[in-house]
């Protein structure tokens, strides 16, 4: 298996995929895992993973997302989705959650849960999908690496209509709202862009570093 930069390296964000290929099951599992074990802030997963294999859906949402094939002959869309209710009753849910695994007593739990149930309450609706959001961009991230890792490709997308997916998907009356897409499969031979040289800055202009003899 390659390495984790050199699949780096191989991996690019895919303009054409072969529609013929499938995805296999045990590379979609590993998807699906990596996803859950995405770190969130506060360990709270204000987020969900939507897996997609519809071809009459995933041609549907294609004028949805700017005519972008990727949508229609990826062998999956992954849709990352926040959750729209993180209040009092999603807070002490993943407390107990936490006792359950850990045995955490609650009275060491309770001092934490109070904090946050504070903190959220103290928010505005906006603020909070704000957040949720940031979470679902480190899960793109994690996505992204597990699938250079395992030779998966993938087009991450932001150029789509949130509100036709949430219809089209039915998301609203589950909590959901569409944040970011994912198509993920296998490139088309030829998809030119698969040959393209990677352009990056030079990595002393990419990376800051201060060390113990460098002033900040």
């Amino acid at each position: 298996m390659q390495n984790t930069l050199d699949s780096l390296y191989w991996r690019y964000a895919v303009k054409k995929f072969d529609s013929s290929k499938t995805l296999e099951e045990e590379k979609l599992e590993k998807l699906k895992t990596a996803f859950n074990l995405t770190a969130t802030s506060y360990g709270l997963q204000p987020i969900k993973l939507l897996v997609l294999q519809n071809r009459e859906l995933q041609q549907e949402l294609v004028r949805h997302s700017y005519g972008q094939r990727q949508v229609a002959d990826a062998s999956h869309l992954l849709v990352l989705c926040i959750e729209q209710n993180i209040d009092q009753q999603y807070i002490e849910s993943y407390f107990k959650k936490v006792q359950a695994v850990r045995g955490t007593p609650g009275e060491v739990l309770d001092p934490f849960k109070k904090s946050l149930i504070d903190s959220f309450s103290s928010k505005t609706d906006s603020e909070i999908q704000t957040w949720a959001t940031h979470q679902a961009y480190l899960a793109m991230g994690n996505l992204l690496t597990v699938c250079a890792v395992e030779q998966i490709d993938s087009c991450p997308m932001e150029g789509f209509d949130p509100v036709s997916y949430n219809k089209v998907l039915n998301l609203e009356p589950r909590g959901l709202h569409a944040v970011l897409v994912l198509p993920v499969g296998y490139r088309a031979a030829d998809d030119m862009f698969a040959s393209f040289k990677k352009v990056r800055r030079d990595l002393e202009k990419s990376v800051l570093t201060i060390g113990p003899d460098t002033l900040p």
